[in-house]
C-alpha cells in the first residue's frame, strides 16, 4: 500500500481504543490535528513538541522527514526498515515514492507502545505457535546476505515494527512450559510479551552472553531493567531476550523515546545527559528522576556503553497521563560509530568522568550522588564474575575487563 494521504491515530488503553487525531499528507507537508474528543481527555501523548491544542500542527522536515517524533517512534529503525524496504523493492515500488504515512500503514496496530494507525497494510502471514529460533536465525542471515525474498514478510510480521539495528522478533513466552509462540497483540493466558535479539555479522559470537552479563551487572548497580534471560535453540546457540516494558499482560503502555520527545536526530545527536534530566523532570515532575538518569549515565561511562544515543532512553505514560522513566535497555559493551559517547556528559563525550557527573549533579542539585556512583563502580569491578556466570568467552572477558579497569582508573 503506497500513496496514503490520511491516517487515523488511536491509542489503546485498558483494552479500549481511543481516537487521538489524524495525520494528513498535503503536498510535501505532513499535518496533524487532535480530535476535540481527545483534547477533552486532557492526556498529553507528546507534551514538548505536540501539546494538546485544537490547532493544525506541522513538523519541521528534520529530523524525522516531516513526522512528529511521537509517531516516528512507532516506525522501525535499522533491521525493521531494511525488511520493509526489501519487501517494497520486491513489489517493484520505488523507495523514493514511499512516504512516512505509507510506512505507518506497515506498523498498524503492531508497533511498540500504545499508538495504532489505520489503515493498516496486512501481511497475510499465518502465525506459528512453535517458533524455531535456529530456523529464524538462518532466515535472518539470508536476508542480511541479500539472498532471500521468501522469508521477508514472515520476519516483518515477527518483529518488523521493533526499533533498533539488531534483528529481533516479538514472541509470547510461557515461563512454566518454556514455550515460545508468535508475539501477537493478544497472547493466550500464561504467556508474556518478550523480545528476542539476533546477532549481526559485526557482533561478537557471544554477544548474547555479554548483554546478559551487563544486565546482571546493571541490576546490581541499582539500575532498573525489565527481566531478561538467554534463550537457546536446539543447537545450543544463545540469544538475548527481554520482557517488554510497553506491555503488561495484554494491556499497552504509551512509550516515547527521548529522541522523539525532543526531536533529536540520534544519529547526529546534540543531546547531553543534562537535557535528558531536564526532559525527565518536565514529564515525571519529581526530582527522583535526576538520580536515575545520573546513575545510568555513570553506568554507561564506566561500563563502556558508548552507544548511549537518544533513542536508547524512553519514558512511559499510563492511562491516567502519568509519566515515568522507562527501565534501561540496550546496555552492553559498545562503541559508537565515532568512538565517543553518543550522549555527552556536561558537554564531554570523548572521556567523561566523575567530575562531569558531579557537575550535572551540582547543576540539578542532586544530593548524595557520590553514593550512586560508588555503587555503580563497585558493580562494574565485579565484571569478571558476571562474565563467568553468563558464559562470556575468556577472550572477551579479558578484553572487556581491560577496558573497564581503564574506565575505573584501576
Amino acid at each position: 500500500m503506497t500513496g496514503v494521504k490520511k491516517i487515523e491515530v488511536s491509542i489503546l488503553f485498558d483494552r479500549e481504543k481511543i481516537e487521538v487525531g489524524e495525520i494528513v499528507l498535503g503536498g510535501k507537508e505532513i499535518y496533524f490535528k487532535y480530535y476535540p474528543s481527545f483534547i477533552d481527555l486532557g492526556i498529553e501523548i507528546s507534551p514538548i513538541k505536540l501539546p494538546l491544542s485544537d490547532k493544525i500542527y506541522s513538523a519541521d522536515r528534520l529530523p524525522f522527514d516531516g513526522l512528529f517524533g511521537v509517531f516516528n517512534d512507532s516506525l522501525p529503525e535499522g533491521w525493521g526498515r531494511l525488511l520493509i524496504d526489501r519487501k517494497l523493492g520486491n513489489m517493484g515500488v520505488p523507495l523514493t515514492s514511499v512516504t512516512q504515512l505509507d510506512r505507518l500503514t506497515f506498523v498498524g496496530d503492531s508497533g511498540m507502545g500504545a499508538l495504532m494507525y489505520s489503515p493498516k497494510e496486512e501481511m497475510g502471514i499465518e502465525t506459528d505457535n512453535n517458533l524455531n529460533l535456529a530456523l529464524i536465525s538462518e532466515e535472518i542471515q539470508e536476508v542480511q546476505e541479500g539472498v532471500s525474498e521468501d522469508v521477508i514478510e514472515k520476519l516483518i510480521d515477527l518483529g518488523g515494527s521493533s526499533g533498533g539495528a539488531r534483528p529481533k522478533i516479538s514472541v509470547g513466552y510461557n515461563k512454566t512450559t518454556e514455550h515460545l509462540i508468535h508475539g501477537t497483540n493478544e497472547l493466550p493466558e500464561g504467556y508474556e510479551h518478550w523480545i528476542i535479539k539476533f546477532p549481526t555479522s559485526n557482533d561478537y559470537p557471544d554477544i548474547a552472553n555479554i548483554e546478559l552479563a551487563y544486565y546482571k551487572m546493571a541490576l546490581d548497580a541499582g539500575i532498573e531493567m525489565n527481566e531478561s534471560r538467554l534463550f537457546k535453540d536446539a543447537k545450543g546457540k544463545a540469544y538475548f531476550g527481554t520482557k517488554r516494558f510497553d506491555r503488561v499482560e495484554n494491556d499497552r503502555i504509551h512509550m516515547h523515546s527521548a529522541a522523539g520527545l525532543m526531536h533529536d536526530d540520534f544519529r547526529r545527536s546534540n543531546m547531553d545527559y543534562g537535557h535528558l534530566m531536564d526532559c525527565g523532570f518536565k514529564l515525571v515532575k519529581h526530582v527522583g528522576v535526576y538520580e536515575k538518569i545520573l546513575r545510568l549515565a555513570a553506568f554507561n561511562i564506566y561500563a563502556h556503553n558508548r552507544d548511549d544515543h537518544s533513542n536508547n532512553f524512553a519514558f512511559l505514560m499510563n492511562p491516567k497521563g502519568e509519566w515515568s522513566f522507562a527501565p534501561a535497555y540496550d546496555l552492553t559493551f559498545s562503541s559508537s560509530s565515532h568512538g565517543f559517547h553518543s550522549t555527552t556528559v556536561a558537554g564531554e563525550s570523548e572521556s567523561p568522568e566523575k567530575a562531569n557527573l558531579m557537575e550535572l549533579a551540582k547543576e540539578f542539585m542532586v544530593k548524595k550522588i557520590d553514593i550512586s556512583i560508588a555503587e555503580v563502580q563497585q558493580s562494574i569491578k565485579n565484571w569478571k564474575q558476571y562474565a563467568e556466570d553468563c558464559g562470556v568467552s575468556k577472550k572477551n572477558t579479558k578484553m572487556i575487563e581491560s577496558v573497564l579497569k581503564r574506565n575505573l582508573n584501576l
